[in-house]
């Protein structure tokens, strides 16, 4: 977890507990991380008044992790009424009052409940207790290789066929339409597109082999089935870049928003970034779309616009009116200048008072 900065709440109900929580916490913020430790007794001073359930509502709303130090039944009782899904739920560990055992006891891969149960196992020179398959067999996972490379997972049913097939032994295919480098792990075997035939996609294995019926494909776009069953890895390396007419009502920006990515087949977890000119800095339907895409609004000045380098759909009203020839389409460029290989998915498109323009850059997926 060196290097992963997160917000951690731990509750204990003994002072044998609390001085367990406190060796805990002092370890934990060595690494980075943000921790609180409540405590849950009438023997130990400012203790929290409400109930354990209403506590960890609370926690699961606002923390990244939640440990419980006592016993597993208090955290299964507790946590039961918020569980969701893996890709919403906090890590959740359990540690026993003298700190003997570190349980990862919900969302082990996405939410590093794994991770973090090795990490305070360390600390508190305990033995962790991880039980998923593929870590207990040293099997790759794929939700696990999505957080590392920053990525948003789809398709979970897929995903846990992904891991049924390499702990039976079976091939799993792995197609990017990104760069990657190290080493594919055991059970993947690389894919590539090889060409259209009669308007339909194939791929092939590089080697020659059979393609699996489960894989896994790195890619931004829904419509990607390069196996039977794929399971998407979605790099977030899209820039949505917008202009339109002042106070333009939010129903209409985000229609053109989504209309945008819908026609060109691209996930919204793809875009990384919303961008346009600072004069529509205070823009309400930007702000809002913004927002619901949970992506930050980017935006530049006419003069930092006119320096991007490249080609643009020209318009001498915008340029009159804001300075600058174009604004969606050099302000998505601008928004993804940190990435290489930018190239348009769609120029400038306008309807009823809004453009937009979406540019993909670069990705690189790692094989750790």
């Amino acid at each position: 977890m060196k290097g992963k900065r997160m917000k951690i709440s731990m509750i204990c109900y003994t002072l044998t507990g609390q001085q367990t929580g406190e060796k805990l916490k002092k370890g934990l913020e060595k690494e980075g991380n943000i921790v609180s430790l409540f405590t849950k007794s009438k023997y130990i001073p400012d203790s929290i008044k409400g109930s354990c359930g209403k506590w960890t509502g609370e926690q699961f709303e606002t923390a990244d992790s939640i440990i419980f130090i006592g016993a597993a039944g208090i955290a299964v009782r507790s946590i039961a009424p918020f569980i969701q899904s893996k890709k919403k739920d906090p890590a959740v560990l359990v540690v026993d009052e003298l700190g003997k055992f570190v349980i990862s006891l919900l969302s082990g891969h996405l939410g590093g409940a794994n991770e973090l149960a090795c990490l305070a196992a360390d600390i508190l020179q305990a033995i962790p207790v991880v039980t998923t398959a593929t870590d207990l067999e040293g099997k790759f996972a794929v939700d696990v290789f999505a957080k590392k490379n920053n990525c948003h997972i789809f398709r979970m049913k897929e995903a846990k066929e992904v891991s049924a097939a390499l702990l039976a032994g079976e091939k799993v295919g792995f197609y990017s339409e990104f760069p990657w480098e190290g080493e594919l792990p055991e059970g993947l075997i690389w894919c590539q597109k090889t060409g259209i035939s009669l308007s339909e996609i194939q791929y092939e294995t590089v080697d020659g082999t059979p393609l699996p019926e489960v894989g896994i494909a790195v890619t931004v776009h829904k419509s990607c089935h390069p196996f039977a069953s794929t399971t998407h890895v979605v790099p977030p390396a899209a820039a949505l870049g917008m202009g339109c007419r002042k106070n333009k009502e939010s129903e209409a920006v985000e229609k053109a928003a989504f209309s945008c990515l819908k026609e060109n087949d691209i996930y919204p977890e793809a875009v990384a970034a919303l961008a346009s000119i600072d004069v529509k800095k205070e823009e309400p339907g930007l702000l809002a779309l913004s927002e619901k895409l949970g992506v930050p609004f980017k935006t530049f000045s006419s003069e930092e616009l006119l320096s991007v380098q490249g080609e643009f759909t020209s318009s001498s009203f915008v340029s009159k009116t804001v300075g600058v020839d174009n604004v969606c389409e050099r302000s998505a460029v601008k928004a993804a200048e940190n990435h290489t290989g930018i190239h348009f998915i769609q120029r400038k498109r306008g309807a009823e008072g809004v453009t937009t323009a979406l540019v993909l850059g670069d990705w690189r997926i790692r094989f750790e």
